[in-house]
């Protein structure tokens, strides 16, 4: 037991890139044997991860609903999301044009081949993505992991409760003590973090290795760099704007961010974004249990905002092509809409690639050059994308009273067991 203790004392991020590190590492040495050998780690982790979002997000956003009718008014606190959603996604496609057209990562490319294995993923309409959201058979949804079908049945069952009142007091205390179950399950998972990072980085760079990665270097630049500009410039200033330290909310976001990176999907980085808005950034439990899972479905600045618009630019620079200002407008509003329908899972970006690049009148062929290494771009997609899905309740919280400043100002950047839970 002193051992467990003598771990757990170690910070939680440095536990993370202790595993980042030493993955890297075993994936260079071993080569593709890194795959076989540690890859397997990091499958069971993302499984575990995914094992327990469906059902902390059912219970977390019953609840929250259930709970939020005493507080706020849960349609104010919905459309102010909404719009920060809206906003921060329009700011993230800004940056990636701008990084496009600056750094110009299309220009002076050739001989880049297609992968021959590509095909056009169909793309659903905006009203498809609106009629997607009412599940059929909710215990399908549940079944099949569609979490933004899932929180719609949530709310309306959270919603029902409230309706019932007294009727359905101890329905509402049974879903309470549901989500508190579903929160300890969490935690424990989350001390799989070091380990599974270790397994999916070893993996990673042992199946890649860097010589298929020069040619595209590039943009694989242009997006780390349009990313890390979106989150400390626009994150950053709004949360200056809202009076907020931002180095205390990039403490407190640190573990959802490196789980985000190294997982490569929102919603397995679900319930670690969950617990850093609520145990170290001081967002009410309640509203981030509704907010946050609601962004790991539609809020994605990495993958439906940065990422279309700095490709959108990229292929029209290797094929040639000058946008107009007519082409600009349409990849900002495809951008900022289609945003909303991307789902928090890896790989789903080609999809909002797709949508935008056919809605500007570019060349779908143009994906295809960004295939293989769309793994190495997802990392920082993703990583983008939950940090948004963190900072938005935070604005929220803030310009509704829902956020506990003491909290945020200590900023902890440990969300899993602390040491001094661990009873002899």
């Amino acid at each position: 037991m002193n051992l467990v203790k003598a771990w757990l004392a170690i910070p939680f991020w440095q536990r993370v890139l202790g595993g980042f590190v030493l993955g890297a590492l075993a994936g260079w040495l071993l080569g593709p044997a890194a795959q076989t050998w540690f890859g397997p780690l990091g499958t069971i982790y993302v499984n575990l991860i995914r094992m327990i979002a469906v059902p902390l997000v059912l219970f977390a956003v019953v609840n929250a609903v259930a709970s939020l009718h005493g507080q706020k008014s849960v349609a104010a606190l919905g459309g102010r999301t909404f719009l920060w959603f809206a906003a921060t996604a329009a700011l993230a496609v800004v940056v990636g044009l701008v990084v496009g057209l600056v750094l110009k990562p299309g220009m002076g490319l050739s001989g880049l081949e297609m992968a021959s294995d590509y095909t056009p993923r169909e793309v659903p309409t905006p009203v498809q993505v609106l009629l997607d959201v009412v599940p059929t058979n909710p215990f399908k949804a549940l079944a099949e992991g569609k979490i933004l079908q899932v929180i719609f049945f949530a709310g309306l069952l959270g919603f029902a409760l409230v309706k019932l009142g007294e009727k359905t007091a101890r329905l509402r205390a049974l879903v309470g003590e549901a989500s508190d179950a579903m929160v300890q399950v969490t935690r424990f998972v989350l001390e799989m973090t070091p380990l599974g990072t270790f397994g999916l980085i070893a993996g990673l760079v042992g199946s890649y290795g860097f010589e298929k990665l020069l040619p595209l270097g590039s943009f694989v630049f242009a997006l780390y760099l349009a990313c890390a500009l979106h989150i400390v410039l626009s994150y950053g200033g709004l949360l200056l704007a809202h009076g907020l330290n931002p180095l205390k909310f990039f403490r407190g976001a640190a573990a959802g961010m490196q789980v985000a990176f190294v997982s490569s999907s929102s919603f397995a980085s679900m319930p670690v974004a969950i617990r850093c808005a609520t145990h170290n950034l001081g967002v009410d439990k309640d509203y981030a249990a509704f907010a946050v899972p609601l962004g790991a479905s539609i809020k994605m600045d990495g993958c439906g905002a940065i990422y279309p618009a700095l490709t959108s630019v990229f292929v029209a620079q290797y094929f040639g092509l000058d946008l107009s200002i007519n082409q600009y407008f349409v990849i900002l509003l495809a951008s900022v809409l289609g945003s909303f329908g991307t789902a928090g899972v890896p790989g789903t970006a080609i999809v909002m690639v797709t949508l935008v690049l056919s809605a500007a009148g570019l060349p779908l062929e143009g994906i295809a050059l960004l295939v293989a290494i769309d793994r190495v771009l997802d990392m920082m997609r993703t990583m983008t994308n939950v940090t948004g899905q963190m900072l938005v309740p935070v604005l929220v919280a803030k310009e509704t009273g829902l956020l506990d400043r003491a909290v945020y100002e200590r900023a902890s950047s440990n969300v899993g067991i602390d040491s001094a839970e661990v009873r002899d």
